[in-house]
């Protein structure tokens, strides 16, 4: 069960994430392999091998899931099937 806070390890290259936001489900997987606390080595889908960057936040479409790469990797992260994208940034309201 996915929840905030929670950090997840990949099985299938060294990307690292914590759920910021979390829906019903726990379908979160990266590199085509599911995500866990302490996941074993597994082969990955070559499809689902586009990357992660440390920093970025990922939200699916409808930004009910939201997570944070706090490792870098491989494996790209899908929720449910389809891969999370990168959430904009906010601008900021000038200070002058």
């Amino acid at each position: 069960m996915l929840k905030p806070g929670l950090r997840l390890k990949s099985a299938v290259c060294e990307a690292e994430i914590m759920v910021i936001k979390a829906n019903d489900g726990d379908d979160l997987t990266c590199g085509g392999v599911a995500m866990a606390e302490a996941p074993e080595s597994a082969d990955a889908n070559p499809d689902q091998m586009n990357g992660c960057v440390i920093g970025k936040r990922y939200v699916n479409e409808a930004e009910t899931v939201e997570v944070l790469c706090v490792k870098s990797g491989d494996g790209s992260i899908y929720y449910n099937g389809d891969e999370l994208m990168t959430k904009d940034t906010k601008k900021l309201p000038s200070s002058d």
